[in-house]
């Protein structure tokens, strides 16, 4: 939709030029917003965590960590994006976005624990001698 801003759902799209009859063809087209707009967050993209209310420990534990002031998403990839040719790679609020939206996951999966219980909502996969529901 040309014109239109682009938030963090629509940044691929597919465009067919349909003048030349039977020999169309299909143009993929990314508008370059990998990292979305920093005032806009998606929510919708959390509706499969906020439906199956699952994820595994060693996922959810390396959330909590960059959740602390010692090891700040934002500020972890600002350091690691300093040294790219084409720095600075992200505006500060882009990089502020990222511990905001790191926070509405965590507090997604939060509200999965309060209604469902810590053991349903995190699987074990640190545990080598746990087993998963798909093993059972």
């Amino acid at each position: 939709h040309p014109g239109s801003p682009a938030g963090n759902m629509d940044r691929h799209h597919y465009e067919t030029f349909e003048k030349f009859g039977n020999k169309t063809f299909i143009i993929h087209l990314d508008n370059g917003r990998g990292f979305g707009k920093y005032a806009h967050d998606e929510l919708s993209i959390l509706v499969p965590l906020q439906q199956c209310c699952r994820i595994r420990k060693s996922t959810y534990l390396r959330l909590q960590l960059l959740a602390k002031d010692e090891y700040k998403l934002s500020l972890l990839m600002a350091e690691s994006l300093q040294r790219d040719r084409v720095a600075p790679v992200l505006f500060r609020l882009h990089l502020e976005a990222l511990d905001r939206r790191l926070r509405i996951v965590l507090q997604a999966v939060r509200d999965c624990v309060e209604r469902d219980g810590l053991r349903s909502v995190v699987e074990d996969d640190l545990d080598p001698g746990h087993r998963t529901s798909t093993e059972r």
